[in-house]
C-alpha cells in the first residue's frame, strides 16, 4: 500500500496540546537508550520530520541513538518500481548525515536504516539491496516487508495490502535468501493470528536475523473486540513459538496503536506512565520472559504511538515495567540488544 493510500483513521491523531497536559519527572534519566524504531514522514496533517524527532528524543530521557523504520516515504517518482524505495533511503540518510555532524546534539539519529525492498522480486532483490547499502554509506541494516492480513473486513484499514501468507510465498523466500546472504536483518510486521508464518520463516532460514515488530501485533479489536483474554492467550502461544528460534528478536512497543484495543486517546486527559504500565505490562513481560533481555528491545514507534502518549511518558512506563530488572538486563533491553540485532557501531 503506497503511503498516499494509508487511511488517516488507522492511527490516533496527534494532539500536542492534549499531550502537554501530562508532565512527569523523568525516571532513571541517565539510562542510555537506543530507540530502534521510529518513522519520519510528511503527510497531510501529519508531519514528523527531523526537528520533531529531535524535540521528542530531547525531552528528558538519555536517547543516544535511533534507527529509522521504513514507512514508504519519499519514494522516487520515476524509474523502475523496484528501485523507487531507494528514494526513502536517500531521504533519511541525508538526515542521518546531519545528525552525525554533531551540530544537532550528541544523539546519533538514524544510526541504522531499516528500509524496504519487495522481496517478491526474487533473485533480483539482492542487487537492489546492495544499491541501498551503497547509497546509505553502510547505514542500511535491513528491511521490513509488512504482512498484516486478516479476512475480517473490519480490519482492512490496518492491513498492509500484502496477500495472505506473504512470508511463505516462494518468490518472497527467494528474495529473502538474498537478504540473508548479505547479512541484513528482516523486520516482520503482522498480526498475532499470523505468527506461525514468522516461526516458519525463522525455521527455514536459521542464519537470518528476524526482528518481530510491535510485540507481535496482538489484536483486541474487530473479531477480538471484548475478547482480550482470548486474544492474549492466542498471542502468547504464538510469541513463545517465535521465541523458540534463537535467530529471532522482538521489539517491545507499538502498544499505542488502535489495533491493540487500548483507548487512552479517547480520554479527556492523556495517560500517565502508571496507566500505561498497568495496560502494557502483561504483553511486555510475556515477551521478555519468552525471548530474554538479550533478544528484546524497547521501541517508541513514533509518531504512530504519539497519538496515545508523549515520548517521555512512554519511556517512563517502560522503565516502571523494568524496575525490577538488573543493570545488565536494562542495558540489553534499552540499547545493546538493538545494537547487536542491527549491527550498530555506537
Amino acid at each position: 500500500m503506497p503511503q498516499s493510500a494509508i487511511p488517516p483513521s488507522r492511527h490516533a491523531p496527534i494532539r500536542q496540546d492534549w499531550l502537554d497536559r501530562r508532565r512527569e519527572e523523568i525516571l532513571e534519566p541517565g539510562l542510555p537508550i537506543v530507540d530502534p524504531h521510529h518513522h519520519l514522514w510528511d503527510r497531510p496533517g501529519n508531519r514528523y520530520l527531523f526537528e520533531d524527532l529531535l524535540e521528542d528524543i530531547g525531552s528528558g530521557h538519555n536517547v543516544v541513538a535511533t534507527c529509522f523504520e521504513e514507512c514508504r516515504e519519499m519514494y522516487r517518482a520515476d524509474g523502475p518500481q523496484e528501485l523507487k524505495s531507494l528514494g526513502e533511503t536517500e531521504f533519511v540518510n541525508g538526515i542521518a548525515a546531519m545528525s552525525a555532524s554533531g551540530k544537532y546534539g550528541p544523539a546519533r539519529c538514524i544510526a541504522g536504516i531499516i528500509g524496504n525492498v519487495d522481496l517478491r522480486i526474487g533473485s533480483r532483490a539482492e542487487g537492489v539491496l546492495e544499491q541501498h547499502i551503497t547509497l546509505s554509506g553502510g547505514r542500511f541494516k535491513g528491511i521490513r516487508n509488512g504482512a498484516t492480513w486478516h479476512a475480517d473486513p473490519s480490519l482492512e484499514i490496518y492491513c498492509s495490502g500484502a496477500p495472505q501468507g506473504l512470508y511463505r510465498d516462494s518468490n518472497f523466500r527467494e528474495g529473502f535468501a538474498g537478504l540473508a546472504s548479505l547479512g541484513l536483518s528482516f523486520d516482520a510486521w503482522l498480526f498475532h493470528t499470523q505468527l506461525a508464518d514468522v516461526a516458519d520463516l525463522a525455521r527455514t532460514f536459521p542464519q537470518a536475523t528476524i526482528v518481530l515488530n510491535h510485540v507481535g501485533g496482538p489484536l483486541a479489536i474487530g473479531p477480538y473486540a471484548g475478547k482480550r483474554e482470548e486474544g492474549f492467550a492466542e498471542w502468547r502461544t504464538g510469541i513463545r513459538d517465535v521465541a523458540s528460534f534463537p535467530n529471532t528478536y522482538v521489539k517491545l512497543g507499538g502498544l499505542g496503536m488502535k489495533l491493540t484495543g487500548f483507548t487512552f486517546f479517547e480520554n479527556d486527559e492523556p495517560p500517565s506512565s502508571q496507566d500505561l504500565e498497568k495496560a502494557w505490562r502483561p504483553y511486555i513481560e510475556t515477551c521478555i520472559s519468552a525471548f530474554g533481555p538479550q533478544r528484546s528491545m524497547f521501541e517508541s514507534n513514533f509518531p504512530v504511538d504519539k497519538g496515545m502518549c508523549s515520548y517521555p511518558v512512554m519511556w517512563n512506563a517502560f522503565k516502571r515495567i523494568t524496575a525490577g530488572c538488573s543493570a545488565d538486563e536494562k542495558k540489553a533491553l534499552y540499547g545493546s540488544t538493538a545494537a547487536k540485532a542491527y549491527r550498530l557501531a555506537l
